[in-house]
């Protein structure tokens, strides 16, 4: 029904589009270190990747971002390597062949992987199947290749919640994302991955001041719950 909604109103969402995308301000990724190590006990290594939220766009710095509330949570049972590879505007398909030529360059790999990608697909005319098959393809290199034995996955946070976004353009987009995270949903049935769900929807005085990323207290939470997933059981290789 959302898309023959979308249909209809197309003309009208197309020009909310292009308001929203010229009259949001433009905020900047998270200063700070994107690489570190702290912590005692079992060394493990962690790398955080995705888009302008893993970046910590909203926040000023990247320690009350989510490398960094992942980072020190882990710190209380571990000696953790991390790294951040996150680009604002990456979808899953760049990320994927960024990867891909990095590992090409010179093979790594990490213990624990957390992504935070879907926003951009949402956005863009991908369709929800292609973007399942592009999920397939992320998870089975992360977990191939790279040897990852803790995926965590973020849904795609509930986009009919982001103030930034006026209606009908808010609704649709809501429901896009809801109909990507019923794919992933289902997805987190037969693959080695963690699916985290956002829980309850942006209060929007916890968001960043565009409307559009987390902010401080969002990412906290976040980061907090992914800590939860982990738990303290990640054996080194």
């Amino acid at each position: 029904m959302h898309k023959i909604i979308f249909i209809l109103l197309l003309p009208l969402m197309f020009i909310q589009g292009r308001r929203v995308k010229k009259n949001t301000p433009k905020l900047p990724e998270a200063a700070g270190e994107r690489s570190g190590c702290l912590g005692e006990g079992p060394a493990v290594s962690l790398l955080v990747l995705g888009d302008s939220a893993a970046a910590g766009v909203g926040v000023a710095q990247q320690k009350d971002a989510l490398s960094g509330t992942i980072s020190a949570g882990l710190a209380a049972h571990f000696e953790v390597s991390w790294q951040l590879i996150a680009k604002s505007g990456a979808n899953t398909a760049q990320t994927l062949k960024m990867l891909n030529k990095r590992y090409n360059e010179q093979a790594f790999e990490f213990d624990i992987v957390v992504v935070s990608l879907g926003v951009n697909d949402v956005l863009s005319p991908l369709s929800a199947r292609e973007w399942l098959q592009q999920q397939l393809e992320l998870i089975a290199f992360l977990t191939q290749s790279v040897n990852c034995r803790k995926l965590i996955l973020t849904q795609v946070p509930p986009m009919g919640s982001f103030p930034a976004l006026p209606q009908p353009l808010r609704w649709f987009l809501g429901k896009r994302s809801d109909e990507f995270n019923g794919l992933l949903r289902q997805l987190s049935k037969s693959e080695p991955f963690i699916l985290l769900d956002f829980g309850t929807k942006p209060e929007p005085a916890q968001m960043a001041s565009d409307g559009f990323h987390p902010g401080e207290l969002i990412y906290q939470h976040w980061g907090d719950s992914i800590v939860e997933a982990i738990g303290d059981t990640v054996v080194p290789k």
